[in-house]
């Protein structure tokens, strides 16, 4: 008895003695590093009727399509951010009677809101920028595509819309140092734009 004692206490001392099991380790995000300071330029090309100020860690293409289609007006512009693989998307449109305001701030407010099934929440702030530029800024909460969408007007003449995504799968917790930086710039974007 006391022989087949030992030999399971045996066992069990060198059972517990064996090389670690490799377990895996949790996900982690890579560390972004952003620029020191905020730091602006004008957006003021001939022929435009909007100006405003970005970042200078960035650069603006026109947007030549749009859905594999031409886009609708020239005016339509991007705003990358090639650190981030980000781009703010802007769309402009003059207000007449075929596109009302009405029609478009519904068809802003549908596009915003067409993230609903993804958000954790949609926050909107309304504002008036120091050139009267009626503006709402779009905060979608959760693994939304876009985290920030905005609109510009002056209710009558002009209509712009703009929208962040960053292209990569939408991961909040992973984002947030970016998005929580980009968030500035936009405010910044909105803050300065007039009407030429």
């Amino acid at each position: 008895m006391f022989r087949w004692l030992l030999i399971i206490i045996l066992i069990l001392v060198l059972g517990a003695c064996r090389p670690h099991i490799f377990s895996p380790k949790p996900a982690g995000y890579y560390k972004l590093d952003t620029p020191a300071n905020h730091t602006y330029r004008t957006f003021d090309q001939p022929g435009f009727p909007y100006t405003f100020e970005y970042p200078t860690y960035s650069h603006i293409d026109r947007d030549t399509m749009f859905f594999e289609e031409k886009a609708e007006n020239p005016y339509w512009i991007d705003v990358v951010f090639p650190e981030f693989n980000a781009t703010i998307y802007i769309t402009y449109k003059e207000i007449n009677a075929n596109q009302t305001y009405a029609k478009l701030d519904e068809d802003a407010w549908k596009m915003s809101f067409f993230h609903h099934e993804k958000a954790d929440y949609i926050h909107s702030d309304v504002a008036i920028n120091p050139a009267g530029v009626s503006e709402i800024l779009y905060i979608v909460g959760g693994d939304a595509a876009s985290k920030y969408q905005f609109t510009a007007t002056d209710s009558t003449h002009h209509f712009l819309r703009g929208a962040l995504y960053i292209n990569v799968t939408p991961n909040a917790d992973s984002l947030k140092p970016v998005t929580d930086f980009l968030e500035r710039d936009i405010e910044h974007l909105l803050w300065t734009i007039k009407w030429k």
